[in-house]
Order: C-alpha cells, then sequence, then structure tokens
C-alpha cells in the first residue's frame, strides 16, 4: 500500500500537473454535465405523464448517492484538499442542473407556471442560478403553486448545500489528512 505524501511536501512541478489534472477533470466533468442537459430528451418525461415531484425525487436521491460516493471518494484520496475540491465543482452544478431541467419540464408541461411564457432550457438555468445565489432579478418568477413548491424545496436545499455540504466535504477532507503519515495539511499554500 503507497503511503501519499502531503501536498505540501511535493516538488512545484508535482503539484503543478496535480492540480491541472484536477482542473482537467473538472472542466471536462463540467461540458459533459452540461452537454446532457442541453441534449437530454426531458420532454418524454412530460409526454410519458411522469408527475414533476417524482422525477425530481429520483434526481434528487440520485445526487444524494453521487455525494456520498464523493464524500468517502475525498477521505480515501491521496490529496483529499484536492479531491474535495473537484467534488464540489461538480456536485453544485450537478445540483443546479437538475432543478433546471425540473423548471424546464414545468414550464413546458404549463407555460403559466411562470411568468416568462417561453423558457428555454437557458431561461431555466438562469432562473435556477439566480434562485441559488438569491439574487432573484425578478424578470423569471414562479407563479403556480407547483412553481412555488419546487422553488420553496430549491431554497431551503440551497441553504442546506451551502452549509451541510460544505461541512460535509471538508470533514472528510480532515479524515482523509488524519491517514496521512505527517500531520501537515494538503491543502494549497
Amino acid at each position: 500500500m503507497r503511503i501519499p505524501k502531503p501536498l505540501r511536501s511535493l516538488a512545484p512541478a508535482q503539484r503543478r500537473r496535480l492540480t491541472l489534472l484536477a482542473v482537467v477533470r473538472i472542466l471536462a466533468t463540467l461540458l459533459g454535465l452540461v452537454a446532457l442537459y442541453y441534449l437530454a430528451p426531458l420532454h418524454q418525461l412530460e409526454e410519458m405523464s411522469v408527475p414533476i415531484s417524482a422525477s425530481l425525487s429520483v434526481a434528487l436521491l440520485v445526487l444524494a448517492g453521487a455525494v456520498a460516493w464523493q464524500v468517502l471518494s475525498i477521505s480515501r484520496a491521496d490529496y483529499p484538499a484536492v479531491r474535495a475540491v473537484e467534488a464540489l465543482s461538480v456536485t453544485t452544478p450537478l445540483f443546479l442542473l437538475l432543478f433546471a431541467a425540473a423548471y424546464y419540464i414545468l414550464a413546458q408541461d404549463d407555460p403559466a407556471n411562470f411568468s416568462s411564457h417561453t423558457l428555454t432550457r437557458t431561461d431555466t438555468l438562469y432562473f435556477t442560478v439566480s434562485t441559488f445565489t438569491t439574487v432573484g432579478f425578478g424578470d423569471i418568477t414562479a407563479t403556480s403553486e407547483a412553481a412555488h413548491l419546487i422553488v420553496t424545496v430549491q431554497i431551503l436545499l440551497d441553504l442546506l448545500v451551502l452549509g451541510l455540504g460544505f461541512r460535509l466535504f471538508f470533514g472528510a477532507v480532515r479524515t482523509g489528512q488524519g491517514r496521512l503519515p505527517d500531520t501537515a495539511t494538503d491543502a494549497p499554500s
């Protein structure tokens, strides 16, 4: 079994390589997620009359499984802090894209669910991000009870993602760092 060295003990060239690989993995995953969002046949869920609550519940369960896997991966990683940055860079956009997809399906199901009656995938992504950041420009608003309920769920989960999610990932970093022979942190200096 190979015992990892703390990130600070790596030569500068090794740290740059590790950072570059992490950035490439993050960008590739983000591009894949965004492409999936724009290419996924979301209209088929509407045509099959799958309730939006069921679709969103399944998607959030998949997200919870992905988060659990990420936490385990962080705690077992050779460089837990680097792995945590990768995990956050993937799970947060995935969370946002899941809600954007739900809003898109809701808008396609009944355009009266939102104030802007012709919402595209880009519009619903914009609405999701503005809700997540609590900016809420007001140019797109939820108007139906179903849309209000889903926005409320997103806002509550936003708070959980921001509070509990970050704490969970960084707790996994501490666990992973505890495996290192030297107690030095692997956080970049």
